[in-house]
């Protein structure tokens, strides 16, 4: 075949300048930067992917915050580029897989890049999070594998228990064994409103074999807490939320055969339990009831039985058992007035187990008789309500007689008192009204005058006496006026009688009566130590008293006050209990007083 070389190789040119043109017209191409969203409306429970895509390569790309989100994965790239008919075809996209936190309308706000030494943005869009959806017919991803094979759980022990009954909560986290847990942190620890708590901490978590839901699984207990309700109704156990790192199975094999794992993060939360407490019943309770719950045993004992005056025994009231040992006050003595008694010593042996505590408590009293006789300590009577029988209970100590041997008598038996009718004579004597004087001085009428007088002079210059002393007291006046601690402390020993006069007029009324006595008790606290709110504790309050020199009983009685006005929130209290409360506080403020 023979060519027109001219004709040849003007067509050569044409497509030459053809295929030119076409890339000319592609650099001129309008440069474009997008975002697009795999769905604008999804359930909690879905996952939304987020493709930011340019059709030129650029730098500096920085994406949005994801408020209202959770980053599961990303950024992942994607290059694509292609020649078709001679048209070059590019795009990059950046990838991210998000999980929503929260139902509501949410934006996903503008990224950036700059390409070509311009900066080009996204458009924002707004997405609709819903309620959790079913998802049959879609393809498990890994969320999914990971929420039907991961679960937090609460295991509460009772679920209406009595008023300050013990209950226990173990959270256990149950782990399919198709997937692995790598680690987990703490999201949201829950707080436990109106119960008294304590941890049961442990060294190191153990995995066991279990059941859950009629499958097998591993679990790990990974929080244990003993719990005391303190009010009677519904009350919650706020959810304890953790965020989990897992490693879920996907379809995919290594070049072995091997399933190939992938990472995710998952939270998952115990849910809310609501405990329905009882209260205790009314029927049937007795007067000295003071809030113990529980099984119990009661004892009173003595060091000793027989002594002499002004030698001490140690009284001892002793409540030992299973229950709320931490949260009832023990019952005190009623001793004879010859017996001096002294602020107990008090002795706390307990221990937290997952069914409550147990142990003892008790109250070492010291006594010391002042004169010689028989003194009889009277049963004392302990009331408590037992959960398991549903009824209170009641134990009378016995009676114990002391016999003081030897010593002096008691002031109220005076024998052989001298009568009324032995009266002595009355003695005259012939001088005893030598001091009226015979010759009276007498003055002449007319003679006292005022002017020149003493008198005289004294309102004359008193004026000028006046001056200094009014200076004097102008300046301490001032004084007074300047000094501001001893202001304070003024007005806080002000309140402090305040408030424990409102604390007497309250009596009856639990939670004004300690509310007032704990402000008395403040206030005296700061006009006497100096000491500001924020410094307020009772390790504080007996270091400052100590250092103070003041005697240890009344430093144990003041900090034993401050216990009670804590307790008052948690447990019952009697009138006779308060009344008692009230006389030892101003007892113990009367003796602070004496000794600082």
């Amino acid at each position: 075949m023979i060519f027109n070389k001219p004709k040849y190789i003007i067509i050569c040119i044409s497509l030459l300048l053809l295929a030119n043109n076409q890339l000319i017209a592609q650099d001129k191409e309008a440069i474009t930067f997008e975002v697009n969203l795999s769905k604008n409306k999804l359930g909690i429970n879905e996952r939304l992917r987020v493709d930011f895509t340019m059709n030129k390569d650029g730098d500096n790309f920085t994406p949005p915050d994801f408020e209202g989100f959770r980053v599961l994965m990303g950024p992942s790239q994607s290059i694509s580029s292609s020649w078709i008919n001679g048209v070059r075809s590019y795009s990059k996209t950046y990838s991210y897989t998000l999980a929503p936190n929260a139902r509501g309308n949410f934006t996903i706000k503008q990224a950036t890049i700059t390409i070509d030494g311009k900066v080009y943005k996204s458009l924002s869009k707004t997405v609709e999070v819903t309620a959790a959806v079913d998802k049959p017919n879609d393809q498990m991803s890994v969320e999914d594998i990971a929420d039907d094979n991961l679960h937090l759980v609460a295991e509460v022990s009772k679920a209406s228990p009595y008023l300050n009954e013990a209950i226990s909560v173990v959270y256990k986290l149950y782990v399919s064994p198709s997937i692995n847990v790598s680690n987990f942190r703490p999201l949201d620890n829950p707080k436990y409103n109106n119960f008294w708590s304590q941890d049961m901490p442990f060294t190191r978590y153990d995995v066991q074999n279990g059941t859950y839901e009629g499958k097998t699984y591993r679990f790990v207990v990974l929080k244990r807490v003993v719990l005391y309700p303190q009010k009677s109704g519904e009350l919650t156990i706020e959810p304890l939320s953790l965020d989990v790192t897992l490693e879920v199975p996907t379809n995919k094999r290594d070049f072995f055969g091997g399933r190939i794992y992938t990472q995710t993060n998952k939270t998952v939360s115990a849910g809310k339990r609501v405990i329905n407490v009882k209260p205790l019943p009314s029927e049937g309770r007795p007067a000295d009831f003071g809030g113990a719950v529980g099984s119990f045993d009661f004892s009173v004992t003595t060091s000793k039985t027989t002594l002499n005056a002004s030698e001490s025994l140690q009284a001892t009231i002793t409540v030992k058992g299973k229950g709320n040992l931490k949260l009832f006050q023990l019952p005190e003595p009623s001793l004879p007035g010859a017996l001096e008694v002294y602020e107990p010593e008090f002795n706390e042996e307990v221990r937290t187990t997952l069914s409550g505590m147990q142990g003892k408590v008790s109250n070492n009293y010291t006594i010391v008789p002042s004169f010689r006789g028989k003194y009889p300590i009277p049963g004392i009577s302990f009331s408590y309500f037992d959960p398991e029988s549903e009824k209170y209970k009641s134990v009378t100590s016995d009676e114990i007689m002391i016999n003081v041997m030897e010593g002096p008598l008691s002031s109220g038996t005076i024998a052989n008192s001298p009568s009324i009718s032995n009266k002595q004579a009355v003695i005259s004597a012939s001088d005893q009204f030598n001091f009226i004087k015979l010759k009276p001085n007498l003055t002449a009428v007319g003679t006292n005058y005022f002017f020149g007088s003493s008198r005289f002079y004294f309102w004359l210059f008193s004026p000028i006496l006046l001056i200094p002393i009014a200076v004097l007291f102008g300046k301490r006046r001032e004084a007074i006026a300047s000094d501001v601690a001893g202001n304070k402390i003024k007005k806080a020993n002000k309140l402090s009688r305040k408030y424990l006069s409102e604390a007497k007029k309250a009596l009856g009324n639990k939670d004004a009566f300690f509310i007032a006595l704990e402000k008395a008790l403040h206030n005296y606290l700061k006009a006497k130590l100096k000491i500001e709110t924020s410094e307020f504790s009772k390790d504080k309050i007996a270091s400052l008293l100590s250092e103070k020199q003041i005697d240890e009983t009344t430093i144990h009685s003041f900090v034993a006050l401050l216990k009670n006005c804590e307790m008052a929130r948690y447990s019952p209290f009697s009138d006779v209990q308060m009344q008692q409360d009230y006389n030892k506080a101003s007892e113990t403020i009367s003796s602070l007083d004496k000794e600082l």
